[in-house]
């Protein structure tokens, strides 16, 4: 995975008190703390803008319901980020205020599937934050600051601590990959850099696949074995 991305800082930002005026509209709406309860300390909390069935309490990334992917009840009082949402032109699969609370900490963890690589990809927009979060990405630390627009590659190990006196929440839009998110990506780096790279096998592994695949006995399994020993 070496030269894969790890995140993009892209060139444009939006408003600042527009932001913070959105937020500030659903500051009491109910928030729901976060469900991996084993990956972090203190306050995590979130709340729906988009969601499956349109509720503002299904704050799940990831869904198997059937129900439509809508807009919920908090994000017709958000007219900015309907407008930031709207700019963006692809399929949306979850759509997020994140607030990681003073002093809160999210441990290093990754997620599955969720690079830019694997045809999906997730952007942060900070509107409140402070000088004292740290966020780490693959041993690295990002500094994101109000109004940016970031993609960070969740496949890679990442953490955060507020250190800070004061919350910190992000806009975090998740969504499939197509032509015009090539375009914006692109623009940024080159198409190798989310080529996934060609697991490597030794030899040892590779019989013992091929003993197994053998065992099946079926015409998928025999092409495999093919491609194994090419």
């Amino acid at each position: 995975m070496d030269k894969l991305v790890r995140s993009i800082k892209f060139p444009f930002t939006f408003d600042k008190k527009k932001l913070v005026n959105d937020v500030t509209k659903v500051m009491s709406s109910k928030w729901i703390a976060h469900y991996n309860a084993n990956d972090y300390s203190g306050k995590w909390t979130s709340i729906a803008l988009m969601s499956k069935g349109g509720k503002s309490s299904n704050i799940n990334a990831f869904s198997n319901s059937t129900e439509d992917f809508i807009a919920t009840d908090i994000l017709e009082f958000c007219s900015y980020f309907q407008e930031i949402l709207d700019g963006f032109l692809f399929d949306k699969t979850a759509v997020r205020l994140l607030n990681l609370g003073s002093g809160a900490e999210i441990k290093p963890h990754t997620d599955y599937c969720l690079g830019y690589e694997d045809g999906v990809f997730r952007l942060h927009i900070p509107i409140i934050t402070n000088p004292d979060v740290t966020f780490i990405l693959d041993k690295q630390r990002l500094i994101m600051n109000v109004g940016e627009c970031w993609y960070i590659n969740a496949n890679f190990t990442h953490s955060v601590k507020n250190g800070g006196k004061n919350d910190r929440i992000h806009l975090v839009i998740d969504g499939i990959r197509n032509e015009w998110t090539d375009q914006l990506f692109l623009k940024e780096t080159t198409i190798e850099q989310f080529d996934k790279p060609t697991p490597v096998i030794d030899e040892n592994q590779k019989k013992l696949m091929i003993a197994e695949l053998e065992r099946m006995d079926s015409a998928i399994a025999k092409e495999l074995i093919a491609n194994l020993k090419k």
